[in-house]
């Protein structure tokens, strides 16, 4: 018996992966933790970190730290960039930093490839 493979068995191998693979991905989906926290009362959170400062890019992310699901954003107070991470499970602020230009620019650039 040959056991070569045919385009066809290949391609019949993908749909059979793909079938299976398919309720398995929208299950995780189901599954996934849904944020306790609303965007909304993240960013209210974040801001009490730096008055005055605006809101320049926000995102829901799994990281690791606190439940492993945060909101991260990237505020604006004058010509600084702070991160605040806010655990979208509990509402505590699990990071607080300065951004340095550089690390903002390196920020843009992975979350560039992320998407592509």
């Amino acid at each position: 018996m040959d056991m070569r493979k045919t385009p066809l068995s290949t391609a019949g191998a993908a749909l059979l992966a793909a079938i299976v693979a398919t309720p398995l991905a929208l299950a995780n989906a189901a599954t996934a933790p849904k944020p306790a926290i609303t965007m909304s009362k993240a960013r209210a959170i974040a801001l009490k970190a730096y008055p005055g400062g605006k809101i320049a890019n926000e995102e829901l992310e799994k990281e690791g730290g606190g439940s492993g699901l945060r909101y991260s954003f990237d505020i604006k107070n004058g010509s600084a960039t702070y991160e605040v991470g806010v655990d979208a499970m509990t509402g505590k602020v699990l990071e607080k930093a300065s951004e340095s230009p550089k690390d903002e620019a390196v920020e843009k650039a992975n979350e560039a490839n992320e998407k592509d």
